[in-house]
């Protein structure tokens, strides 16, 4: 069972507003089974789908052949001549661009690309057809690895001169030599994230309003209606996307699918609706890979483990093509730039390769980059602790950015605009206890052996307009929208363009409204999820929406106020200046009230009651937020954990874990409580469990999670979050984004706590995940 010490008892104060503990309003829905996913629609007339999907990593379609009496109900490239192919663009020097196929044609380049799509009356009966349908290939070697791929004479793309997307380049001057000298080559495993309920679609065309209606499984129903639009060649007024309840994202469902395309066009070529359900088998196999990284670094430190510059060449397996809006340079442009982390030195270097290989593509996924960027530089600062002889935290102490030089620009141009890193790597040591586990230690003898772990992180979150300008996607966050409208009887619709698909937005949003109009959270409705229904968004990702949307619902809920006291002025014959709001009542100086309720009846009902002149249009407002400083929050935690490992079985017991984290002003805590459980829970099947493995010709080996390894209830140990809550001095309370952050130091932590243990039988396993079978392999080194 998984519990949870909490330190921070202020924040169990009563009331619904800001840093409140409010519950969660959409649980009631959930726990309930009332929640609507894509899977739970069913229309009239529905067609299922079922894909052909090629069983080679890198081969020619030679021939594809319909079975007799099923042609109209199978669909391949030459089917589907007016659809645009996929394609993710930057503008960044050196990047080259793929062209993603909706159905593959003459080429397949990783296991599980999409040939045929297959049509019937169920998704059994699809797939019956879909196995009479022959395909014959003419099979080319595979890429299966990101190191040998980056200069093989084999390309993914023809008509490109090497398998790299892009170069992400850092230049700095290493010094010649140090008194210490640290080398490392990490790597990380390719992993599956792994979303309760796959993708799916639901795909219509309405005749009345001429428009496609989209029901998908999507972060980002705006940003998928450019892509389809751009892939249809339709009008983006002629497609409405909706997102209804989403059993859990992570970054996998930011993209533009292919399936959605072909659903899509099916539904409005045939007229009836059109609808795919992603199987597990798909989605582990064909569709959901991320974090693949390999580190070659260099640190050179002074005699008392001062860091004095780092030096890295950094692959990412960025698999076969780069997906819409941009997939493929996410994770190596930032390593670049984000490997440094929270530490200060005088000179770095990295190159990094974003490689094509024959894999399926790479997804951004739960701390985009970070979990592996962390892990490599956590171990460098164990490296050097050990080889100047003294405590790990004490070598972090001494090279953290320290508070008084907040807000601090780091080596690569960072802009760390609040915190004190040490104060909270000192609370979690502390609460962990190291002195007691070093005692642990120096008495342990037999084959099991404890081990302690410390890391910590910067997350740069709720990245701007500036950031996503220089890197040229197609995606760049401007002015963030929100509408708040009061409705006749009193109750507030808050309209967003982002989505909650576990976040908690419909509580935090609502408790936003609610500080500024004090209404009662039961009354306010948030809504969103739906292109035809919610203002403009670049949708949830790069933990943004509690900084950007939440600003913007204060931007127009503190419109909405200044215009209901207007009218409310008017009412009880005194001046809007005069208004004091006292809970959702506005009281004039002589003690008079009214209620909004009764401003909103006024407005709807009896405008003869109105003053001559209402300012603004009225009780319904859409307002634009950006952040003082667009450069992005960084919130930062400190995670210490102590672990046993059986030396003769290689297995891994987490006995302890506590986590230090500042957000920021905390919108509500019991929610960042459990964004960091959730991403506790990510960060161990990262550490110990997680591992899509292929063969040499590519070929995935983890077909089912009988094969894939997640980690359960048991493998989460006991928590303990510490919070802190240093103010972004650019945001609207001060907050930062935090929904990543409890993903990130988990595997960095986890393997410094592996390696401590293993350090008597000078043993170091330099793999994640840290499995038995690479834990007995480094001790018999």
């Amino acid at each position: 069972m998984l519990t949870m010490l909490q330190t921070d008892k202020h924040n169990f104060a009563p009331g619904s507003g800001i840093g409140k503990r409010v519950p969660r309003k959409e649980d009631d829905r959930f726990l309930r089974g009332k929640g609507v996913y894509v899977g739970d629609i069913f229309l009239p007339n529905m067609l299922d789908i079922a894909f052909v999907r090629s069983p080679l990593a890198h081969a020619r379609i030679t021939s594809i052949t319909k079975p007799v009496g099923f042609e109209s109900r199978v669909f391949t490239a030459d089917d589907l001549p007016s659809l645009a192919p996929i394609t993710a663009i930057t503008t960044l020097a050196g990047f080259r661009a793929s062209s993603q196929p909706i159905l593959a044609a003459g080429k397949v380049r990783h296991v599980g690309e999409p040939i045929a799509a297959c049509l019937a009356d169920s998704r059994a009966e699809a797939e019956d057809i879909a196995e009479l349908v022959e395909v014959s290939f003419e099979e080319l070697p595979a890429l299966a690895d990101m190191l040998t791929a980056r200069t093989s004479s084999t390309l993914v793309h023809e008509h490109w001169e090497q398998n790299v997307f892009l170069e992400t380049r850092v230049d700095g001057i290493m010094p010649a030599t140090a008194p210490i000298i640290v080398q490392r080559r990490l790597r990380t495993a390719r992993q599956c994230m792994s979303p309760i309920e796959g993708r799916g679609v639901v795909a219509q065309w309405d005749t009345r309003l001429e428009q496609l209606i989209i029901t998908s499984s999507t972060q980002m129903p705006h940003i998928i209606r450019s892509g389809l639009a751009e892939c249809l060649g339709l009008p983006e007024e002629q497609i409405r996307v909706i997102a209804p309840d989403v059993g859990g994202g992570f970054g996998y469902k930011g993209i533009l699918l292919q399936e959605e395309v072909i659903a899509a066009h099916l539904a409005r070529l045939l007229g009836r609706p059109v609808r795919w359900l992603e199987d597990r088998r798909e989605q582990l196999t064909a569709n959901a890979d991320c974090r693949e990284h390999h580190y070659d670094l260099t640190a050179y430190a002074d005699g008392e483990g001062k860091l004095l510059a780092l030096d890295c060449t950094a692959h990412v397996d960025a698999g076969a093509y780069s997906i819409y809006p941009f997939s493929a340079c996410l994770e190596g442009a930032q390593v670049a730039s984000i490997l440094p982390g929270p530490y200060m030195m005088e000179a770095y270097r990295c190159l990094a390769y974003s490689v094509a290989t024959n894999k399926p593509s790479i997804l951004p996924y739960r701390g985009v980059a970070r979990a592996g960027v962390c892990y490599a530089m956590e171990s460098i600062m164990d490296g050097i602790a050990h080889a100047a002889g003294l405590e790990p935290i004490d070598v972090r102490l001494k090279n953290l950015v320290p508070p008084e030089a907040m807000p601090f620009d780091n080596i690569t141009g960072k802009h760390f605009d609040s915190g004190d890193y040490p104060a909270a790597l000192r609370r979690a040591a502390a609460a962990l206890d190291i002195a007691k586990y070093r005692a642990i230690q120096a008495a342990e003898t037999g084959t099991v052996r404890t081990g302690i772990g410390i890391a910590i992180y910067c997350e740069q979150g709720a990245h701007g307009t500036s950031v996503y300008a220089g890197w040229g996607v197609p995606m760049v966050p401007g002015y963030e929208q929100a509408t708040a409208r009061l409705t006749p009887d009193g109750g507030v619709e808050i309209r967003v363009g982002i989505h909650s698909h576990g976040q908690g937005l419909e509580t935090t949003l609502a408790q936003v409204a609610h500080e500024i109009l004090g209404v009662s959270i039961d009354r306010i409705k948030v809504v969103h999820g739906d292109t035809g229904l919610t203002p403009y968004s670049t949708g949830t990702w790069g933990s943004r929406c509690m900084v950007m949307a939440g600003g913007a619902v204060a931007t127009a809920s503190k419109e909405l106020l200044a215009r209901a006291k207007h009218i409310a002025a008017h009412l009880l014959q005194t001046t809007p200046e005069a208004l004091q709001r006292d809970g959702d009542q506005l009281m004039g100086p002589a003690g008079q009230r009214i209620s909004l309720g009764d401003v909103a009846r006024t407005w709807y009902r009896r405008p003869q009651d109105l003053p001559g002149r209402v300012d603004g249009g009225g009780l319904d407002v859409t307002a634009g937020y950006k952040t003082k400083r667009d450069s992005g929050t960084f919130s930062y935690a400190a995670h210490a954990c102590a672990l046993s490992v059986d030396t003769e079985t290689g297995a891994v017991k987490i006995i302890e874990y506590v986590v230090c984290e500042d957000g920021g002003t905390l919108i509500n805590p019991q929610i960042v409580d459990g964004q960091i459980i959730g991403g506790l829970a990510q960060g161990i099947g990262t550490a110990l469990y997680e591992e899509m493995i292929f063969d040499d010709g590519a070929q995935p080996l983890c077909a089912t999670l009988a094969d894939y390894m997640l980690p359960g209830a048991t493998e989460v140990p006991v928590l303990r979050i510490e919070h802190m809550e240093t103010k972004s001095p650019y945001t609207e309370f001060g907050q930062k984004g935090i929904g990543e952050g409890g993903a990130i130091g988990p595997p960095a932590a986890i393997a410094n706590a592996v390696n401590d243990a293993l350090r008597p039988f000078q043993a170091f396993v330099a793999a994640l995940p840290l499995t038995p079978h690479r834990i007995l392999e480094a001790l018999a080194k």
